[in-house]
């Protein structure tokens, strides 16, 4: 099937309210457009080097999302324009978005990172820490910044039943923590994004409302 089928496809399985990003990391601008062009706009790129450069080059109304780990010297080169930053892994890079938003005059909405797999290599947050950032005082000077929600990836595995445990702990998580942290007005949970090409049905299943879809679009890389 050609790109533009496989997100057909794709579009055709996933739920009302559960919004599909296209990662587009490592794939070039005529791949991206082909999907454009049928009217899908909301793209998903892991290195900001990549990133900036394809948002010289495509339409400015894409949304895009940084979903890769982020340092904190590289966020002035996309907070012009990124829709949504899903990598948020400590309250140092939280502060230096609040300050290269300031400078760009706008509120970057973010996502914190949990720490979820059973595998040493991914990045994120502690349940623990997650709740003491999301109740605590922190966040409160942070005033060009939007915590929306939180982000999660399950272990690399073929065990679907641990996939399920992980994702659902999240979730679980998600919807506590909601409950919890309404004090900050800089703080509005209502994404849950989690599932990529291989678990997206998965994360659906335990309440995801965000899937991040590259590899089952595209096709593999090369």
């Amino acid at each position: 099937m050609s790109i533009a089928q496989n997100l057909q496809q794709i579009k055709s399985e996933i739920p009302q309210g559960v919004t599909l990003i296209a990662v587009s990391k490592t794939k070039p601008v005529a791949d991206i457009l082909e999907i454009y062009n049928q009217g899908h706009k909301i793209f998903g790129e892991n290195k900001v080097q990549e990133l900036s450069e394809k948002h010289e080059k495509l339409p400015k109304d894409i949304q895009w999302h940084l979903i890769g780990h982020l340092q904190s010297n590289k966020v002035k080169y996309i907070a012009g324009f990124v829709h949504l930053i899903h990598s948020i892994d400590s309250l140092k890079l939280l502060k230096e978005v609040n300050k290269e938003a300031i400078k760009h005059n706008r509120i970057i909405d973010c996502l914190i990172q949990l720490h979820i797999a059973q595998e040493e290599t991914k990045f994120g947050f502690s349940f623990d820490e997650a709740l003491e950032l999301l109740s605590g005082k922190a966040l409160e000077p942070l005033h060009n910044i939007r915590i929306t929600g939180v982000m999660g990836m399950a272990s690399f595995t073929d065990n679907k039943n641990k996939i399920h445990i992980e994702f659902k702990s999240l979730a679980d998580f998600f919807n506590r923590i909601n409950k919890n942290c309404s004090e900050n007005s800089n703080v509005k949970l209502n994404i849950l994004s989690m599932g990529m090409s291989g678990d997206y049905k998965i994360a659906i299943k335990e309440g995801s409302n965000m899937v991040r879809v590259g590899s089952a679009i595209f096709g593999n890389r090369h």
